[in-house]
C-alpha cells in the first residue's frame, strides 16, 4: 500500500522527494524454493541471468503490491493501478557490469498473439553513483508497432495504457545479464 502525499521537488538522486511504493527487482544466481505468494515485500526475485515474466494486475483500490515474488520460476506477479496518479523511476543498483532489459507486454484477445511495447527500459549498472531515471512510460504503457498492428488487425494502435481493453494479460519480460538490483520507486501526480 502507499499513501500519496507528496512534494514536486527533484532530489540528488533523479528522483521527486515524497511518500512513494518501491519495488526492488533482484536477480538471484539460484530459484528459490520457499513460497514467496502473498509476503507483500516489495520485492521480486528474477534470475540473475535469464527471462522471468512479471504479471501485472489492475489494483481497484489505489494500491501497489507484490502477489508472487519468486520469479525465478520463469512467472512473478504485482498489482498496481491503471496508469495516471502516478509516476515510476528506476535505477540499477549492485556491482558495476550488470545490464537487463525490461518491456512492457500483452496479448492480443483476437490473434492471441504476444504485443510487446517498442519502447523498453534498459538498465546498465555503471560505475559511480547510480541515479534514478522516470520510465512511466517504458512501464505503463505499450507503443505498438505500425506494421504489426495492421499485420494482427488490432483494435488499437500508437500507445495505450496498460489495462487498456483492446490488449489483455499486462505483463513486463524481463530478461537479465547479471543485473543485481533494478529499483522502481512508484511516486503520485500531483
Amino acid at each position: 500500500m502507499m499513501p500519496f502525499a507528496a512534494s514536486a521537488q527533484v532530489t540528488g538522486n533523479g528522483t521527486i522527494s515524497g511518500s512513494h511504493y518501491n519495488l526492488n527487482i533482484i536477480g538471484v544466481p539460484k530459484e528459490k524454493t520457499t513460497s514467496t505468494t502473498g509476503s507483500d515485500g516489495h520485492v521480486i526475485f528474477v534470475p540473475l541471468t535469464g527471462h522471468a515474466n512479471i504479471e501485472l494486475s489492475q489494483s481497484t483500490d489505489g494500491t501497489f503490491q507484490v502477489l508472487d515474488a519468486n520469479g525465478t520460476d520463469g512467472t512473478a506477479s504485482f498489482q498496481l493501478p491503471a496508469p495516471g496518479n502516478y509516476q515510476v523511476y528506476a535505477r540499477a543498483l549492485g556491482k558495476p557490469g550488470g545490464s537487463s532489459t525490461l518491456d512492457t507486454c500483452a496479448i492480443d484477445p483476437v490473434s492471441g498473439e504476444t504485443v510487446c511495447s517498442t519502447d523498453m527500459l534498459v538498465s546498465v549498472r555503471g560505475t559511480g553513483k547510480s541515479s534514478f531515471t522516470n520510465v512511466t512510460k517504458q512501464l505503463t504503457t505499450i507503443t505498438i508497432d505500425p506494421t504489426l498492428a495492421a499485420s494482427l488487425s488490432l483494435t488499437c494502435s500508437g500507445t495505450v495504457n496498460i489495462f487498456d481493453p483492446c490488449l489483455q494479460n499486462y505483463f513486463w519480460s524481463y530478461d537479465n545479464n547479471g543485473l543485481k538490483v533494478l529499483q522502481l520507486r512508484f511516486y503520485p501526480v500531483q
